[in-house]
């Protein structure tokens, strides 16, 4: 999956560090959270029984069908959101509530319907209008409603200025506690969420990259206290997943390894079971880069670490009985550890079952004997589905790209996967399989879509 990292940063402004320096050479030129992040309560995981992790997304919540199974365009999404938009930057008389109001009708619009185009004719007086809004910190929820918005602006538009604009702004947002605690929390991981986005889809150079990734580890390796956030197990989460998702548009991560692996390993002992499972995400993620390094190099990272011990601790948590932790977060604990540890010993992505089947079906006819030992491993087992479309979620680097944008867009994910260049390109390079038309109810509703969000599957929130 090297070519899913180089998409992001292909570019001339975007070549890492380490890349400027062969380039000059050849040129002649100059040469813990780990026993304290709080815990906090998280929604239900996927059931540790459950064979094939599915990830099915339906537009049933964009599209609108008649009794006949005809779509129905009740709302001219483009003519609406232009009139939204509009509406938006005319706040003159705007109460607090009005804004708010305005603001989640505007991304709860384009999550479900992207019009790029609609967006960047008025590009330049939004995201100062954004901006705004977040410097202005008069409410937490204001401030939290113009952070999403921000995020589903530039998630559609993809506009290569946008991350020079903004990321200060949010930068120093993450850095500042101005409410309680809770308050703080959220919009500590909401900002560095939309940093995040802003780095991937917002115009981010390699080197822009790199400075935010080592902004994340001195988090993690904080515990969260170099941003005011001591100890706080959803802001860690927050970083290590953001670590993730930037990580995965650069290719080479050698620089940063030896340091980054000892943060993420340390947080292995964190009495947080997210930020275990993010960490270990991580480091899945970052031995991956490594082996597709060398194997598309022939060259070694200089990466030093413990390989039997960290494995031992791996494995440790496969096994997990702490009474300490809830019967579904053990449950979580183990799935996901086994998927990593099964990743790093047979040099495969997540979600790889290594169970064997019949290559070949028995129940065709024949019997045991007439093929022959004939067995194949069940493979991958995770998939994203929408429409006939199934993507096959064999990399950490795509799993991690996946789950970033399933907790911005939710819902909305298959509509920006179909209409929306910038979800398409961040996906692009990707193992992508044709399945036959999904078959349609009585009133046009697919089979997915009739499932509606009780479809999702193993990418949380």
């Amino acid at each position: 999956m090297h070519d899913l990292r180089k998409k992001i940063f292909e570019s001339g402004k975007t070549v890492s560090k380490k890349a400027r320096s062969r380039q000059q050479s050849a040129q002649g030129s100059p040469a813990s959270s780990r026993g304290g992040s709080r815990a906090t309560s998280r929604q239900a995981s996927e059931d540790e029984e459950s064979s094939d992790y599915e990830y099915t997304e339906s537009l049933a919540s964009s599209i609108i069908h008649s009794e006949d199974g005809d779509e129905v365009d009740l709302t001219a999404p483009s003519e609406t959101l232009h009139n939204n938009i509009v509406d938006l930057l005319d706040q003159k008389r705007d109460s607090g509530q009005d804004r708010g109001d305005k603001l989640t009708a505007y991304t709860e619009l384009i999550r479900h319907h992207p019009s790029a185009e609609e967006i960047d004719a008025q590009i330049n007086e939004l995201i100062p209008m954004l901006l705004k809004s977040v410097r202005g910190r008069r409410t937490a929820k204001g401030v939290i409603w113009a952070l999403k918005a921000l995020m589903m602006t530039i998630l559609t538009s993809g506009g290569e200025s946008l991350n020079d604009r903004v990321y200060p702004t949010l930068k120093s947002l993450c850095q500042n506690s101005d409410y309680d605690d809770d308050e703080n929390e959220l919009i500590k991981v909401t900002a560095i969420k939309a940093m995040s986005v802003s780095i991937m889809c917002g115009g981010g150079s390699a080197t822009a990259a790199e400075e935010f990734l080592e902004f994340l580890i001195e988090i993690v390796q904080s515990d969260g206290h170099v941003i005011d956030a001591g100890d706080n197990g959803p802001v860690v989460t927050a970083a290590l997943n953001a670590w993730g998702f930037v990580a995965s548009g650069l290719d080479d991560l050698e620089e940063q390894s030896t340091e980054a692996l000892e943060a993420f390993t340390e947080q292995l002992d964190s009495s947080d079971v997210e930020v275990q499972i993010a960490a270990g995400s991580n480091i899945a993620l970052l031995l991956e880069s490594a082996r597709e390094y060398e194997e598309e190099t022939g060259e070694t990272w200089n990466m030093r670490y413990d390989q039997d011990g960290l494995l031992r601790r791996l494995n440790a948590l496969t096994k997990e009985s702490s009474k300490s932790i809830s019967k579904r977060d053990r449950r979580q604990l183990h799935s996901n550890f086994h998927s990593i540890v099964t990743s790093l010993e047979h040099g495969k992505g997540p979600g790889y079952s290594t169970a064997k089947r019949f290559a070949t079906n028995p129940h065709t006819g024949g019997n045991k004997t007439d093929f022959h030992d004939d067995y194949q491993e069940y493979g991958y087992r995770q998939k994203l589905r929408i429409q006939n479309i199934s993507i096959v979620i064999d990399t950490w680097s795509l799993s991690a790209r996946l789950g970033m944008l399933k907790s911005i867009l939710g819902g909305g994910l298959a509509s920006h996967y179909l209409n929306n260049p910038v979800i398409r390109d961040l996906l692009s390079g990707t193992k992508t399989e044709y399945t036959s038309t999904p078959s349609h109810d009585k009133h046009g509703r697919s089979d997915k879509a009739t499932q509606g969000r009780k479809a999702l599957r193993g990418l949380s929130d």
